[in-house]
């Protein structure tokens, strides 16, 4: 027999009774029926109920033995009776009637306990993550992880990708999110960077020649936390493709995703390839967001026609100053009390927005002060325009168009939410395409990049060259999922000439496109094939699919909000000796006030 397992905990079944078994694993949890107690024996694969009484040797080893600890039990697989079998366990049909016990390690009392669903402090959790990771649903996610991560794979070489590994060590990059440096030590005073992304290996892959490349990549940086981003690092289904266009890459990748998304479903529906595409200038009007939730049927209007000359005021002298107006149906909402629309008008307050305002509507009559002094037969014209009925309310954002899109977008998913009109177990993808390639920075005065410096512009260089800069498309997309964007791509701009222009409306000169990004660029002036790709996150996927609110309940060791490691105790100290091997001082930060 063998030293420490014959079975696994979840092999046992009924015809296996009668045979003498040893199991290995965590003492789940223990119940003592009174000279009977009954141990729930679980490993990674599942659980075994153990049952032993008093005038066994095992009894008094499994009695002392605290939950936690790890133990190996020799037994005998006998069958339950009909009144004790558990069909929602997979051996519920037996127990092993235990004849000695060996505790391989003992634990200590617990600082969270494994068995329940408790929930802890997030300190408490990731402190003690190697005990939150043996808990059921835990546990489940990250196999579900490894799971994904192997049907992505296989899906990807399958479309005839060939996987490739690019540098952890790089250069600093200007642009994007901060770095994360590394001293060199043999290079006093100059640093590597981790890769925020393996952006320029990747098309430079494409320069070398290879055609069609992925890798499941790691990506570092320094960047505060969100629920649907972990700090320090991610990983990402990164890939690339030669002489392509826009639609081949949607056709390679769409496979990819809804063949993953529909075979971890668990019956959840996922919407069918080709998935809908949205030009962004749509999507922020539609739905205020650049990232919208299709599951949510409620489309937002513009009505800032109706308010140009009215009796509101407020309204009409933000439309006089080019403002604008953007409308949210709140259906059904006729039997609602007005405290349901203040309470959404006090939200927005609560979002550092000036409020929004709202319209109620119950059999016909409008309610409400834009109501009445925007008149009745105003508010029937806003009304007929938008579709809405005798008993349908209706909420205004209005501002700067950007504002009053971000509002009007979070009242949108809210009013979805507060009258439970988000549809449940499914999987709603789109494309959002046709990114502006620029945008007016206030703060700085001038024209920059909006999305992403090395796209190529719809249109090329003559668009660069005759057009208003605010006017210029970029073949750029993003792929979202209920809500959550999984990844940008786009089709890259692979002409030096191109690529100088487009620096040149954002205010680099060639020296500094030479300087900042002189590995690409060179690599350009030797052929480079027209090429384009994406980057899904694997986090942001594996988060779907678990249906989990926060990223850090699919990663294995996450960072909390800081982007500390409690665990390990990352970021740490390091020694003076450490420090003068790579010719850094630490400068004392100066004290506040």
């Amino acid at each position: 027999m063998h030293a420490y397992r014959t079975h696994n905990c979840a092999q046992l079944r009924a015809a296996d009774v009668g045979q003498s078994v040893r199991l290995s694993g965590w003492i789940h949890r223990k119940r003592d029926h009174g000279g009977l107690l009954f141990v729930d024996l679980r490993d990674h694969y599942g659980l075994t109920q153990i049952v032993t009484d008093t005038d066994s040797d095992a009894f008094k080893v499994l009695d002392r033995a605290r939950a936690e600890s790890v133990v190996t039990i020799t037994g005998d697989v006998v069958a339950r009776d009909g009144a004790t079998v558990n069909a929602n366990l997979p051996t519920g049909e037996i127990e092993v009637r235990a004849r000695d016990v060996s505790v391989q390690s003992a634990a200590q009392e617990l600082p969270m306990p494994v068995f329940g669903d408790a929930e802890y402090p997030e300190d408490i959790r990731l402190r003690y993550r190697f005990l939150d990771l043996r808990r059921e649903r835990l546990h489940a996610n990250i196999v579900l992880r490894s799971n994904v991560i192997s049907s992505i794979r296989k899906r990807m070489i399958d479309q005839g990708f060939t996987e490739f590994q690019t540098p952890i060590l790089t250069a600093s990059s200007p642009e994007g999110a901060r770095d994360y440096l590394v001293p060199s030590r043999v290079h006093p005073g100059k640093f590597y960077a981790l890769p925020q992304a393996p952006q320029m290996f990747k098309q430079l892959l494409m320069v070398a020649g290879f055609d069609r490349y992925f890798q499941i990549a790691p990506c570092f940086r320094d960047e505060d936390a969100r629920a649907d981003r972990s700090p320090g690092e991610f990983y990402q289904l990164d890939f690339e493709m030669s002489f392509v266009t826009q639609d081949d890459v949607f056709a390679a990748i769409e496979p990819v995703l809804h063949g993953v998304f529909e075979e971890f479903a668990n019956g959840r529906a996922v919407s069918p390839a080709p998935f809908p595409r949205i030009p962004f200038r749509e999507s922020m009007l539609k739905y205020g967001s650049d990232k919208p939730d299709l599951r949510n049927p409620l489309l937002i209007t513009d009505v800032t026609v109706h308010f140009a000359k009215s009796g509101f005021g407020l309204f009409e002298r933000i439309v006089g100053d080019g403002g604008v107006v953007r409308a949210i149906p709140a259906p059904k909402t006729a039997e609602k009390s007005r405290k349901f629309f203040d309470d959404m008008n006090e939200w927005a307050r609560s979002e550092g927005h000036a409020g929004l305002g709202y319209v109620t509507r119950k059999g016909g009559e409008f309610g409400g002060p834009i109501a009445k002094n925007h008149g009745e037969d105003g508010m029937k014209a806003i009304y007929e325009a938008m579709g809405l009925g005798p008993d349908d309310g209706c909420f205004f954002a209005a501002g700067k168009e950007l504002q009053a899109a971000k509002l009007a977008g979070a009242a949108r998913t809210r009013v979805g939410e507060e009258l439970g009109l988000i549809e449940q177990g499914c999987f709603k993808f789109c494309w959002i395409v046709d990114f502006p390639m620029f945008e007016y920075d206030e703060d700085a005065k001038k024209v920059d990049f909006s999305h992403n410096p090395f796209s190529m512009p719809q249109g090329e260089l003559e668009a660069l060259e005759t057009k208003d800069p605010l006017d210029i498309l970029a073949y750029q997309y993003d792929i979202v999922c209920n809500g959550v964007e999984l990844s940008s791509g786009a089709i890259r701009n692979h002409r030096p000439e191109i690529m100088y222009k487009a620096f040149e409306i954002a205010g680099y000169s060639r020296e500094d496109v030479d300087a900042n990004f002189s590995g690409m660029i060179n690599a350009f002036k030797f052929g480079a094939p027209p090429h384009g790709g994406s980057a899904p996150g694997i986090d942001r996927i594996v988060m779907l699919l678990a249906d989990e609110p926060n990223i850090r309940e699919v990663i294995v060791f996450p960072m909390n909000q800081k982007a500390e490691d409690l665990m390990m105790g990352a970021p740490g100290p390091v020694t003076a000796k450490q420090l003068r091997e790579l010719n850094i001082r630490i400068v004392d930060q100066p004290k506040a006030g």
